[in-house]
């Protein structure tokens, strides 16, 4: 991998990133979050709370097209939620219950595991594509397969 002058250094991670597909789904986490078989898990975690998963949030979004978003019904830290706004605040996010989630997980191209303490801080982002409009948060393109209203 060549040195970059910014954004993330991590080469895996950026590759998963690089080569998802439309609609392919990758997962910001805590360490807590189960991770199935087969899927693949980048840890960046090197003790408690470190990374927090909102710095790793907005490395990934940097680099990553989202066209839509999914975190837990029982998220309820006023900061997470806060931090969770601004960052997704240009694609339609939906709550769904933290069971739900979990199974999503098993679809996911990659899990990216933060050492996050806030309990149910666990986002899954739906890959878009860099040259469609991003649906608007009325226009959930999950409304109808994975959430309930949010």
């Amino acid at each position: 991998m060549t040195m970059r002058p910014g954004g993330l250094w991590h080469p895996r991670l950026l590759e998963i990133l690089t080569a998802a597909g439309h609609t392919d789904l990758v997962v910001v986490a805590d360490p807590g979050l189960p991770v199935p078989r087969g899927v693949e898990t980048v840890d960046l975690v090197w003790r408690r709370g470190e990374p927090g998963l909102l710095p790793v949030l907005r490395a990934v979004l940097d680099e990553f097209v989202v066209e839509a978003a999914v975190i837990a019904e029982e998220a309820a830290d006023p900061g997470l939620l806060a931090g969770l706004d601004r960052a997704l605040a240009a694609a339609p996010v939906s709550r769904v219950p933290h069971e739900r989630l979990k199974r999503m997980v098993a679809q996911a191209r990659a899990v990216v595991r933060t050492g996050e303490a806030t309990p149910y801080a666990n986002v899954v982002l739906r890959a878009g594509v860099p040259f469609a409009p991003t649906p608007s948060k009325e226009q959930n393109p999950w409304q109808d397969e994975h959430s309930s209203s949010a």
